[in-house]
């Protein structure tokens, strides 16, 4: 999966900070805009875990910090749902000129709310997707509804949300009174995916009832059972991610980007030398990724080279043994950090050299805990018993041949 950084400006003159994602052979089938919920941001990591899930089923996914939060432009006084409905709009008008034209919106509660009414305005939205979305946008004044004389009578007022301070003025509390939801999804008329826990704390269930009530066919519920309203445990946001991918199949035509058949083997590889220089998609049974070369030597730079990937495994395999290891002593390891450098080194000399040179793999570690210096040292010769490490250093034999 790639991703890319992009600015986007709205129509308030701020500027939107946002994410890119795309599958990994960087050729999306179709394109997605993820509004996240209040207060959050487009790196909240449930967020994350729902876009990397989107890809592997050929979309490209764009998240983004609504005005006022994460590290977009603004107050968060300009975040009212109102305004948070333009961002949305914003973002797929900037999406639709310099890429491709998104189809389809995901929403996570009062993010939710709005990709209801920003697919109500975009005829080029095709489906929305909610979690945990509320059924009337006021619902959300409850987080400040004690504070409203105070913004009434003196023009605004320091409130905390989640623990954090915000301020807040008149037009950010009126913004959550001028959109009447439900009769927007009545009209709505395009498919929608309901998804919501009984076990919501936040938003009560009986959202999720109206919604889907006031809501035309082709509609769609789907229980989050045990999940909590934030999707606090990867389980429950990858669950989130994997059903939309499989739900809005149905509605969109299927294109070539279909996920590599592995063949019965571990991995496969492939480049498409019609297309690419040398952009390679490489899929595991569950896990896409790519590998690419730099610009320098006529890549794309798209991924990770061939021995970045090589040095990653080795990186990976190093610190998971080091953790089996310390937890197995009852060693105060927190934390490893595995540094690696592949080169080509003279043989004898160790130096540069146009001859007789030798693969040369660098690795630096270092330990984040409470650990005496024996228990450091021997961290050390346990990470060169790493399997990928013996494999490197005990030879490799490659059989290859041909498939029909």
């Amino acid at each position: 999966m790639k991703s890319e950084r992009i600015s986007i400006p709205n129509s308030s003159g701020h500027q939107l900070s946002a994410y890119i994602e795309l599958p990994a052979n960087q050729k999306p089938s179709y394109l997605a805009v993820f509004a996240h919920c209040f207060t959050c941001s487009g790196s909240f990591a449930p967020v994350r875990h729902i876009t990397r899930e989107l890809t592997n089923y050929g979309f490209g996914v764009v998240r983004f910090d609504f005005t006022g939060l994460g590290k977009s432009g603004g107050e968060f006084s300009d975040s009212h749902f109102s305004a948070n409905v333009q961002d949305l709009v914003d973002v797929c008008q900037y999406i639709s000129q310099k890429y491709i034209k998104p189809t389809l919106l995901i929403g996570h509660s009062l993010g939710g709310a709005a990709a209801i009414v920003a697919s109500h305005q975009l005829k080029y939205i095709r489906a929305v997707a909610t979690i945990g979305a509320p059924s009337n946008v006021g619902h959300v004044k409850h987080h400040f509804e004690h504070k409203i004389n105070e913004v009434l009578q003196q023009g605004q007022a320091d409130v905390k949300i989640g623990g954090r301070p915000f301020v807040i003025n008149k037009e950010f509390v009126e913004g959550f009174n001028t959109i009447a939801l439900l009769d927007i999804v009545k009209e709505l008329k395009k498919p929608i995916l309901i998804m919501h826990s009984p076990f919501d704390k936040i938003v009560g269930i009986e959202h999720a009832r109206e919604l889907y009530h006031h809501a035309y066919h082709p509609k769609s519920f789907i229980s989050l059972d045990q999940a909590d309203h934030l999707l606090t445990s990867k389980e429950d946001s990858v669950y989130v991610g994997n059903v939309i991918g499989a739900w809005v199949k149905k509605y969109y035509p299927s294109l070539d980007n279909v996920i590599l058949d592995t063949e019965g083997e571990q991995l496969v590889g492939h480049l498409n030398l019609m297309d690419d220089e040398f952009t390679t998609s490489i899929q595991t049974k569950t896990h896409a990724l790519i590998a690419d070369e730099p610009i320098d030597v006529g890549g794309d730079d798209f991924g990770p080279s061939p021995y970045e990937l090589l040095v990653a495994g080795l990186a990976a395999c190093t610190t998971m043994t080091l953790k089996l290891y310390a937890n197995r002593k009852k060693w105060d390891l927190k934390e490893v950090y595995v540094y690696l450098t592949h080169s080509k080194k003279h043989m004898e000399t160790g130096e540069d050299s146009s001859k007789n040179k030798i693969d040369f793999i660098e690795k630096k570690l270092k330990f984040i805990g409470d650990l005496t210096e024996d228990q450091r040292q021997r961290l050390l010769e346990i990470s060169a018993k790493c399997p990928v490490h013996r494999t490197l250093t005990n030879g490799v034999k490659i059989q290859s041949s041909i498939m029909e």
